[in-house]
């Protein structure tokens, strides 16, 4: 029961945050998409919140921690989504915001996904890898070159 509490304190803290809060604070308003734009942003809405919840799910159950650097995983994470790219989670944060920035039709929001995705990029590169290498060593670095940062390769899966 702890662990769901963390990992929804942090959820609705950090993604919430970053993923739903400043989005919808950045557009503003009222959004008038209907039809395919409405439809569209719906799909990267349950897409976004599929692979989140999907990530979370592991980190909690087979990793036995939270997405919070304070409390990460004491397993590394390779299963589920983590054998196609190595960040889901951020991948699923990004794709809520475009679906944002189609619903509003908001071209600042694809300004801020760019940002947002940068800001991951560095905090990825500088600190998550770093400790992620020196928590798992060997098992990390085997891993890390299985499966890339970003880009998944759907024709190639760790332990395929």
């Amino acid at each position: 029961m702890v662990l769901f509490l963390k990992n929804l304190l942090f959820t609705l803290v950090v993604p919430g945050t970053v993923g739903v809060f400043l989005p919808l604070k950045i557009a503003g308003g009222h959004s008038s998409a209907s039809g395919l734009a409405f439809a569209t942003a719906c799909a990267f809405f349950a897409i976004a919140t599929s692979i989140y919840l999907w990530c979370v799910w592991n980190f909690a159950v087979f990793g036995r921690g939270t997405p919070a650097p304070i409390d990460p995983p004491k397993k590394l994470i390779m299963r589920g989504l983590y054998r196609y790219t190595r960040n889901p989670m951020y991948l699923g944060v990004l794709t809520a915001i475009l679906g944002w920035a189609i619903l509003f039709r908001a071209t600042t929001l694809v300004f801020y996904a760019m940002v947002v995705g940068a800001c991951c990029h560095l905090f990825i590169v500088f600190y998550e890898e770093p400790h992620l290498q020196r928590t798992f060593g060997k098992e990390y670095d085997d891993y890390r070159a299985q499966v890339n940062r970003w880009l998944p390769k759907p024709w190639h899966k760790l332990g395929a």
